[in-house]
C-alpha cells in the first residue's frame, strides 16, 4: 500500500472526542509566541519608484529612526537594487529589517527594460529560499529569508494618470510580490486634485489586470478596518524625520511659506493609515502570502520545469518517489539516446576524416610524383648541358694547345730565313746597293 493512501486514510478516520478534565494543550499558542518572540521576526521591503519620490524618507519616518543611506543620483546607467539589513527591538521583540531600495529607476531614456532587475532579484530570492528548501540538510529555523513580503510602489504626484511605466512594471510584479501602491510626496497636489488622482489610478489598474495586495478581510478581529483601508488605496503619503513644535507637542511635519503639513495628521495625508495596514495590523499576512502564494507559485513552476508532478496521466497521485524515478529513467533514456547520436556522428565524423585524409594523401602522391618527374627532367637538362660544356671545354683545350703549339714554332722559323737572307746577301753584293 502507498503512502499516500495510508495518510488518506489516517486523515479520513478522524474523530472528535471530548475530555474529561483539563489537559493542557490550550497553551500552544503562548508557547509559539514565546518561542517566536525568542527567535525574532524578518521582515523585507521593496521601495519602487523614480529618483526623488521620498522613498528614504518614509522609511525613516515609518520606523521611526535613521536608516543609513547614500542619495541616489540620476546619473545612473541602470536600475540597480541596493539592499540593506538593520537589526530593530522594540520591547522584547526583535525584527530583522530589510530594506532594498531601487536606485536608477525611471531615469534612462529608454525604460523598456526598467523592471527587469526587479524581476530577476525577486526571483533569486525565491531560488535561494526552494535551494535552502531541496537541501538533504536544512536549516530553514536559522535561515535568513530574504524573499519580498512588501512592494510599496511609489507614483509621482502628477495628478493626471499612471506612466506607462508604472503600469508595466507593477503588472510584471504583481504575481511575484505583494505590491501596495503609494502616492509619494502628496502634499504637492491640492485635495481635490487627489482625490480624482486616487480615483483614476485604482480604474487605470483595474482596467490594465493588475493585482494589487488587498488587505485581508476574512478575520473578523480585522475585517472590517481592513476593509475600510482597501478603499483609501493608494495611500497618500507624505515623510518627514523633522521634528517641528505644534501647540505644546513636537510632531513630525514639513514646514513650508504657505504653512505646516503634519505627517501623523490624518486630514494632511495616509502616512498614519500606512503605518497601521503595513506594520501593525497586517505585517504576518504579508508575510504569509508571500510564502502561501507567491513562493508556492515560483515553486510550483520551477518544480515543473524539472518535471515534477502531483498526478499521473490517470490523475492518481504521484509520489515525489516515483516522479523521480520516471525522471530518472526518461534522463537515462534520453542520455543514452543523446549518447548513440553522439557515437553515430563520431564515427560518421571519423569517416568523413579517413575519405579526406585519404584524398589529401592522393593528392599528395600525385604532387610527389608530378615534382619526381620535374626533378628529373631538370637533372637530365643540367647532365645534357654538362656534357655541351665538357665538350666545349675539350675543344677549347685543344684549340688552345694548338695555338700555343703554333706559337712555340713561330719564332724558330722567323730565325733561320733570316740567316738565310744574310748569306745570300754575302754572296750577291747588288742586293745591298738595291
Amino acid at each position: 500500500m502507498a503512502a499516500t493512501d495510508i495518510a488518506r486514510q489516517v486523515g479520513e478516520g478522524c474523530r472528535t472526542l471530548p475530555l474529561a478534565g483539563h489537559v493542557g494543550f490550550d497553551s500552544l499558542p503562548d508557547q509559539l509566541v514565546n518561542k517566536s518572540v525568542g527567535q525574532g521576526f524578518c521582515f523585507n521591503i521593496l521601495c519602487v519608484g523614480e529618483t526623488g519620490l521620498g522613498k528614504s524618507t518614509l522609511m525613516d519616518t515609518l520606523f521611526n529612526t535613521k536608516f543609513e543611506g547614500e542619495p541616489a543620483t540620476h546619473t545612473q546607467p541602470g536600475v540597480q537594487l541596493r539592499s540593506n539589513t538593520y537589526d530593530l527591538q522594540e520591547s522584547n521583540v526583535g525584527l530583522k529589517l530589510t530594506i532594498v531600495s531601487t536606485v536608477g529607476f525611471g531615469d534612462q531614456i529608454n525604460k523598456e527594460d526598467s523592471y527587469k532587475p526587479i524581476v530577476e532579484f525577486i526571483d533569486a530570492q525565491f531560488e535561494a529560499y526552494l535551494q535552502e528548501e531541496l537541501k538533504i540538510r536544512r536549516v530553514l529555523h536559522t535561515y535568513h529569508d530574504s524573499r519580498i513580503h512588501a512592494c510599496l510602489y511609489f507614483i509621482a504626484p502628477t495628478g493626471h494618470s499612471l506612466k506607462s511605466l508604472d503600469l508595466v512594471t507593477m503588472k510584471k510584479l504583481d504575481s511575484k510580490v505583494n505590491i501596495i501602491p503609494i502616492i509619494g510626496k502628496s502634499d504637492t497636489i491640492s485635495k481635490s486634485e487627489l482625490t480624482k488622482f486616487k480615483i483614476k489610478i485604482t480604474s487605470e489598474l483595474v482596467s490594465n489586470g493588475v493585482q494589487i495586495y488587498q488587505f485581508p478581510t476574512d478575520d473578523e478581529s480585522v475585517a472590517e478596518i481592513n476593509g475600510t483601508m482597501n478603499a483609501h488605496l493608494p495611500f497618500a503619503v507624505i515623510g518627514s524625520t523633522e521634528e517641528v513644535k505644534i501647540g505644546n507637542k513636537m510632531m513630525k511635519a514639513r514646514q513650508y511659506p504657505w504653512g505646516t503639513v503634519q505627517v501623523e495628521n490624518e486630514a494632511h495625508c495616509d502616512f498614519v493609515k500606512l503605518r497601521e495596514m503595513l506594520i501593525r495590523v497586517n505585517m504576518e499576512d504579508l508575510r504569509e502570502q508571500t510564502h502561501t502564494r507567491h513562493y508556492e507559485l515560483y515553486r510550483r513552476c520551477k518544480l515543473e520545469e524539472m518535471g515534477f508532478k502531483d498526478t499521473d496521466p490517470d490523475n492518481k497521485p504521484f509520489s515525489l518517489q516515483e516522479t523521480y524515478e520516471a525522471k530518472r529513467n526518461e534522463f537515462l533514456g534520453e542520455l543514452q539516446k543523446k549518447e548513440e547520436e553522439m557515437r553515430q556522428m563520431f564515427v560518421q565524423r571519423v569517416k568523413e576524416k579517413e575519405a579526406e585524409l585519404k584524398e589529401a594523401e592522393k593528392e599528395l602522391h600525385e604532387k610527389f610524383d608530378r615534382l619526381k618527374k620535374l626533378h628529373q627532367d631538370e637533372k637530365k637538362k643540367l647532365e645534357d648541358k654538362k656534357k655541351s660544356l665538357d665538350d666545349e671545354i675539350h675543344a677549347f683545350k685543344q684549340r688552345k694547345t694548338a695555338a700555343e703549339l703554333l706559337q712555340a714554332q713561330g719564332p724558330q722559323a722567323g730565325g733561320t730565313q733570316t740567316l738565310k737572307r744574310d748569306k745570300e746577301k754575302k754572296n750577291n753584293p747588288w742586293l745591298c746597293t738595291e
